[in-house]
């Protein structure tokens, strides 16, 4: 339920009713808009009275949320989230790149990478540690290895981390990245998106390959139910019947999570295609589409890699890309 107040509501009156509805087990969240001031509840309001509510001298308007997403029901946050890792900003108008290798395999490699990238323009550097893969025999990472490298790699470059965790257990080595990353296997391993909702970080959560958005939606909220708020939603791709490509990017899912969600969304051209040749065209598709982020697999000898270098793209290819990106940028704006 959304509580829409007067402007310049009276503030005893306002204490008063948040107390109220404190006493009642219900939390209250109150946004500031830009026109409006709006209280978010959340808990069993099943038994609250809108009628009483909205005769309230203070309000001026009283919903329910029907859908069984409420923190990152839009309709409960107008104004788009911005998530801040350092100097970054993802969401409310700022694009970020994000960029590296789908696995860390060395300290030269994830280095150089990180360098290169970093001059390209990229504000976020990723790089796996932990692997899951299809199969047992697959590469696995470097796992707590792999951790120390990318961290060594955050300091010699200067920019901030993202990489993916695959159990609760793993949470104590992921104090020092900037941003952890659910993958898509885990967007419905909930014990995990709780533990994540306890801490003061930002998460970025991958759509399953077979998850419908409305379920996308609900497992960010597991998280937002915890206490965290920073989330960033990332589209990486559908199972469909097309097996031409890895698979199949839902680009109409960007235009729709807007709509749905004040969440930021970023797209992965990279594990969507699977083919490093398409990777462009999918980012800047994606750009149209309106997201507030790409996330790219870029490897210095792809054809080597230990891990998916099939769709990850040269640094040369990501300095290509990135200037495109730029150009582009200023006119999608527009039309935003």
């Amino acid at each position: 339920m959304i509580i829409v107040l007067e402007q310049n509501p009276e503030e005893k009156q306002l204490d008063s009713l948040k107390q109220w509805l404190n006493s009642m087990d219900i939390n209250v969240q109150t946004i500031e808009g830009i026109h409006s001031t709006v209280l978010g509840l959340v808990g069993d309001t099943s038994t609250i009275d809108i009628e009483f509510i909205g005769a309230l001298d203070i309000v001026a308007d009283v919903k329910r949320i029907q859908e069984p997403y409420k923190q990152a029901n839009r309709r409960f946050h107008p104004l788009d989230t911005i998530i801040s890792i350092g100097d970054v900003k993802i969401g409310g108008g700022n694009f970020a790149m994000i960029a590296g290798p789908c696995a860390v395999e060395s300290h030269e490699q994830i280095c150089m990478i990180a360098s290169s990238v970093k001059s390209s323009g990229a504000a976020i550097l990723r790089g796996g540690a932990f692997k899951p893969r299809t199969s047992p025999y697959a590469f696995q990472g470097l796992r707590a290895d792999g951790i120390e490298l990318m961290l060594e790699a955050k300091k010699e470059i200067g920019l901030p981390i993202i990489s993916e965790i695959m159990d609760i257990s793993q949470l104590p080595l992921f104090d020092n990245i900037d941003i952890i990353q659910v993958g898509a296997r885990n967007m419905h391993n909930f014990e995990l998106l709780k533990a994540l909702g306890k801490i003061n970080k930002p998460v970025l959560l991958k759509r399953g390959f077979s998850a419908t958005i409305q379920e996308l939606l609900m497992s960010a909220e597991y998280i937002m139910a915890g206490g965290n708020e920073e989330v960033i939603l990332c589209e990486r791709g559908i199972r469909t019947f097309e097996t031409t490509t890895r698979n199949t990017l839902d680009l109409a899912s960007i235009p729709v999570l807007k709509e749905l969600t004040h969440l930021p969304v970023v797209i992965d051209p990279s594990h969507s295609t699977g083919y490093a040749k398409y990777v462009k065209s999918m980012s800047l598709a994606a750009v149209a589409a309106g997201a507030d982020g790409l996330i790219i697999e870029v490897h210095n000898d792809p054809a080597n890699a230990m891990c998916d270098g099939q769709q990850s793209i040269t640094p040369e290819a990501f300095s290509e890309l990135s200037a495109h990106v730029n150009e582009l940028l200023p006119i999608i704006n527009k039309f935003y």
